[in-house]
């Protein structure tokens, strides 16, 4: 199993920006399907980006798409956050597992079928 660390949360103003950074404990060339969820209080897990490692294929959800980029180095991938607005607020996590048949969006990774998962690391956005 992949251990995940996240890093890169903080505190911003509405309209500002943050990159989350997710590091595997261990750089293979195996590819895995990685990406981010988030869960603010009182709301439903939601995710919103995935990646393909070792390939430029990335999925979105609707509150991503256009503002937020994801991204691969090695075994670090990255969540960059523009234009971030107080409803982005919430917990983001790493998450990854091995099958890549449900990286695309909607898939089984966006329902949350993975095997590995990080701490966590908090957004706040501010109005």
């Amino acid at each position: 199993q992949v251990r995940l660390a996240e890093s890169g949360g903080g505190s911003v103003q509405a309209g500002g920006s943050l990159r989350l950074s997710c590091t595997a404990s261990e750089y293979t060339y195996r590819r895995k399907c990685m990406g981010w969820f988030r869960q603010a209080p009182g709301k439903e897990r939601e995710g919103v980006a995935s990646i393909v490692t070792g390939l430029a294929s990335a999925y979105y959800g609707d509150s991503a798409k256009g503002r937020f980029t994801i991204s691969q180095d090695k075994n670090t991938v990255y969540l960059q956050m523009n234009s971030l607005k107080p409803e982005d607020t919430a917990m983001y996590y790493c998450a990854s597992h091995f099958d890549l048949s449900g990286c695309r969006y909607g898939g089984s990774w966006w329902l949350g079928n993975t095997n590995s998962w990080g701490q966590g690391t908090q957004v706040t956005v501010s109005s």
